[in-house]
């Protein structure tokens, strides 16, 4: 019996050198629409689906294949006698091969259509015939791939396709489709979180290895909706690896968390800010951001980029070695050389200078990132065994801005109290951050209490502070303008005792920033107010385990 392939495939890569085989190993190709064409114009012989069901296509070619002629021509199971006879009764022919793949419903979610031009867009037939055919893997061979073409024309031309090949065929039918109706649920639901969770990711790359050398890992990025890290250019160095890319993801998100140059998108916030701090001097200005084993070492604003990143080389000399540098404006020559010195992953930015660029591919192994998109993702979710939690993105800042001491923050302290609000989400708690002219000048984290990363922040602050002084005696200019020492301390939770404004009072902290909601916040404000310190309470905890 003559052998059957149908064909109905919107990208056309492949397609040719399929086709143009099947037609001369004897096949009837059976195929639709502008399929049926492009083989035409291309002297393949077709059999139009029409002349198969008996039935024009319709709706406007919504209804093409939807038809027992095709679907008992590729269900029916060659080794069930009475489905042979079924078939052989209705006049029905088996269909031996199934090439479909789908309208791009991945890509035109994106693209911003009405709700009405997306949905036609969705695909009804294509899913159906490729279930089927997978269905019965054993019979059919699927293909909804081209990297698949030639595996499959050399089983054919061997007379035998392994039946495990055919197998993964099918899985691939089932993996493809499952994230494509995933797509479309996320694209019609309503629901922040649904009965079912619908995941739509496909593979970007294989990653060398995963957190440690010993474990494999590889990069997923959405179909369905854009992403910093989906399309995201890397310019030079080597391969991305797991922790990079997590690290990645962290400064890219510190650093736009004070807006994007590229796509003019605010700091985080700020529409909070301007109503509870009307006084308020708005810090959205040029920010550089370091980060090492997942958490900042140093972040900071300034007028220039050579301004902010100076001071997050002066706030952690140490832990910035190997780490990674991610800017929220373009990249020019001379911080371009200032990071050449250093031993840095990656440098991320929005873009860079032709002649910054130049100096940074002179390190052949350093990852020099360009992204254009700030993070759009409301969601995050992290594996724990049998399942996924899943959350709202912390984007906002302040639900108040409650003076809850005698002092009240001095105007000068203000913008600073912001940005250390703004920065310490980013720090693994307990976080506690110091402050000074916009730049973190000590940071502590990552610890089971509050009061061992008030004293490394204090330690560390005082430290950068010693050696801004001496290269200011020394030089004539440091980062900073004014006298010793740091005077705002933020805080990511509340304060459960009063230990750590005692320790900040006695490093000269002036005023302190924390979301307050302890049993025992008149304990830390008694303390404010004994050492004259101003205390502002948020009312909206940031702690990231």
């Amino acid at each position: 019996m003559k052998k059957r392939a149908l064909v109905s495939v919107f990208y056309k890569d492949g397609i040719l050198d399929l086709a143009e085989f099947l037609h001369t190993g004897g096949w009837e190709i059976i195929s639709t629409g502008g399929t049926s064409k492009y083989l035409q114009e291309n002297k393949i012989p077709v059999t139009d689906v029409s002349a198969v069901t008996g039935f024009p296509e319709c709706l406007d070619g919504r209804v093409k294949t939807l038809h027992p002629a095709i679907h008992a021509g590729i269900l029916a199971r060659r080794d069930v006698p009475s489905h042979l006879e079924t078939l052989k009764t209705q006049k029905l022919e088996p269909i031996d091969l199934v090439c479909v793949n789908l309208y791009p419903f991945f890509e035109k979610v994106q693209a911003g259509l009405s709700n009405e031009e997306t949905i036609e867009f969705i695909d009804i037939g294509g899913p159906g015939m490729l279930r089927s055919a997978a269905k019965n893997f054993r019979d059919v061979i699927v293909l909804t791939d081209p990297a698949d073409y030639n595996e499959a024309i050399s089983g054919i031309k061997a007379g035998q396709v392994p039946l495990e090949f055919k197998k993964r065929l099918a899985g691939k039918v089932f993996d493809l489709t499952s994230a494509y109706d995933a797509a479309i649920a996320r694209y019609l639901l309503d629901e922040e979180y649904p009965r079912f969770l619908p995941v739509s990711l496909k593979m970007g790359q294989s990653l060398r290895y995963g957190e440690n050398g010993h474990q494999s890992a590889a990069l997923y990025l959405n179909t369905d909706r854009p992403g910093a890290l989906d399309g995201f250019e890397q310019l030079n160095g080597k391969e991305l690896g797991y922790n990079n890319i997590r690290d990645l993801d962290v400064a890219w998100k510190a650093c736009c968390a004070f807006g994007l140059s590229a796509d003019g998108t605010m700091p985080a916030g700020e529409d909070e800010i301007k109503r509870l701090i009307p006084s308020a001097v708005s810090s959205g200005k040029i920010c550089c951001v370091a980060v090492k084993h997942n958490t900042p070492c140093g972040i900071a604003l300034g007028d220039t980029l050579h301004e902010a990143y100076e001071k997050v080389f002066a706030c952690d000399r140490v832990s910035i070695f190997g780490g990674i540098i991610a800017c929220n404006t373009k990249v020019d020559k001379a911080v371009a050389f200032k990071l050449g010195e250093l031993f840095l992953e990656i440098v991320a930015a929005p873009d860079f200078d032709d002649e910054a660029l130049e100096i940074l591919k002179k390190k052949k192994n350093l990852r020099v990132i360009r992204i254009r998109k700030a993070p759009k993702e409301a969601h995050e979710c992290i594996a724990v065994d049998g399942g996924l939690l899943v959350q709202q993105r912390d984007l906002s800042l302040l639900d108040k801005w409650e003076v809850v001491t005698k002092t009240a923050p001095e105007q000068r302290d203000i913008a600073d109290m912001i940005f250390g609000m703004r920065a310490v989400t980013f720090v693994k708690s307990n976080a506690i951050m110091i402050v000074k002219e916009l730049s973190a000048t000590g940071i502590g984290g990552g610890q089971v209490n509050r009061i061992w990363p008030t004293i490394h922040a204090l330690e560390r602050s005082a430290a950068v502070m010693d050696a801004a002084t001496k290269e200011s005696a020394d030089t004539g200019g440091s980062p900073w303008r004014d006298s010793l020492p740091s005077r705002v301390l933020a805080s990511d939770a509340f304060f459960p005792f009063a230990d750590v404004v005692d320790a900040a009072a006695k490093a000269g902290i002036k005023a302190i920033i924390q979301p307050g909601g302890s049993m025992n916040d008149k304990l830390s404000i008694e303390a404010c107010d004994k050492h004259g310190i101003a205390m502002v309470f948020t009312g909206l905890r940031h702690f990231k385990h």
